[in-house]
């Protein structure tokens, strides 16, 4: 499908054309031959439309590991298997859309990351649809460290912006994948930028980044009526543990100053919870707060403009800021990554900005139509 830039502030700078480098880094190694996946059970079917979920699991290097499969293929019942995946080693879990066709012995992988307080659910319905237009691709959409299904991994601190991206790391490594698209929301784009800060260099093939309304360096709290990450997660932190109801929370949030769609999407944190012999029944949070507190604050310390102003060769920066942001951009963000535009090397790596319309920070909810022409681009 065609491509069209809705992207009033993007420069024109060709995209590079890339070469395989020929040193593959160990950080980021991939197999071509081996496959780590199993032959399905019969039982293992479902309707990618209904997104049933059934369980697989098996042993690579002694660690288990319960992976999702899902074959993107439109009313019909392929062999798939789909689940909650674990990767117990890496700290996270994901949830994988791969084809199963293996006649492509190294199908192109996309990564994507959530941001702060969020999950990697929040990226399911536009990581379904850009499957479906895309099938030859493979997407990998990872719980990171205190948050969604990986609270119930024990992981080591420091919670940082560098160690969520040594967790995805690991995970592409132990996977023997090598990811060609890497996006990231809000922390997460702070986290893909730290994942090529501490990968090898060169990286093994071309890889394009996008970071979506976010930053390299200082965090801008948003003006009058707008949201605050630190202080919903202040909030939250006075809040039980286990409660009776998702509206009570909704009605708490809003009474506090936060907008209603903020206190809907914090609410989705929230899991069923029953006691036994009993037929009440509440919700719990699912998300380690102490965790992601101390991440939200590695988010506001942690500077990267190093990375986009000397950018590895094979690489492709792609910054996307929401027209309607509750994260301000400064002028001198805007003024600095035309600068690294220039810069960027001629050579494989290049910097480019673009804007999104008619959308806040929460960009692949507001205008997910928009976001899906933008990042199509990389997908080709």
């Amino acid at each position: 499908m065609p491509f069209a830039s809705n992207c009033s502030l993007c420069c024109a700078a060709p995209t590079a054309s890339y070469r395989r480098p020929r040193l593959l880094p160990n950080s980021w190694n991939n197999s071509k031959a081996i496959s780590p996946f199993p032959r399905l059970s019969e039982n293992a079917k479902f309707n990618v439309s209904l997104l049933a979920v059934s369980h697989t699991s098996w042993r690579v290097k002694n660690r288990a590991i319960s992976m999702a499969l899902v074959r993107d293929t439109l009313g019909q019942r392929e062999d798939v298997a789909s689940s909650s995946s674990i990767l117990h080693n890496c700290g996270v879990q994901v949830r994988w859309n791969s084809v199963l066709d293996r006649s492509i012995p190294d199908p192109p992988t996309a990564v994507f990351l959530h941001g702060i307080l969020g999950c990697r659910k929040n990226w399911g319905t536009f990581a379904k649809r850009m499957a479906k237009e895309f099938p030859t691709w493979q997407f990998l959409l990872v719980d990171l460290r205190c948050h969604g299904d990986s609270t119930s991994i024990n992981k080591i601190g420091p919670h940082t912006v560098a160690s969520a991206a040594l967790d995805v790391l690991k995970l592409v490594r132990e996977l023997r994948i090598t990811p060609r698209v890497l996006v990231g929301h809000s922390f997460g784009g702070k986290v893909v930028l730290s994942m090529v800060d501490q990968a090898a260099k060169p990286l093994a093939r071309p890889v394009r980044i996008w970071v979506l309304d976010a930053t390299p360096g200082k965090v801008r709290a948003g003006g009058d009526g707008e949201n605050h990450p630190a202080e919903l997660i202040s909030l939250l932190s006075t809040l039980p543990k286990e409660v009776s109801s998702k509206r009570d929370i909704v009605k708490v949030l809003t009474q506090q100053g936060f907008s209603n769609d903020v206190a809907q999407w914090v609410v989705t944190n929230l899991r069923p919870t029953s006691s036994f012999g009993s037929q009440s029944s509440g919700f719990s949070w699912v998300f380690d707060l102490r965790g992601i507190a101390e991440m939200y604050q590695s988010y506001e310390e942690t500077n990267l403009w190093k990375i986009v102003e000397d950018v590895p060769q094979g690489v492709h920066m792609n910054f996307l800021k929401a027209e309607r942001s509750l994260h301000r951009w400064a002028l001198e963000d805007l003024q600095r990554i035309h600068a690294a535009e220039e810069l960027a090397s001629e050579e494989g790596g290049g910097v480019e900005m673009h804007v999104l319309e008619d959308a806040g920070h929460w960009v692949h909810a507001d205008n997910p139509d928009g976001l899906f022409r933008i990042l199509s681009s990389s997908f080709w």
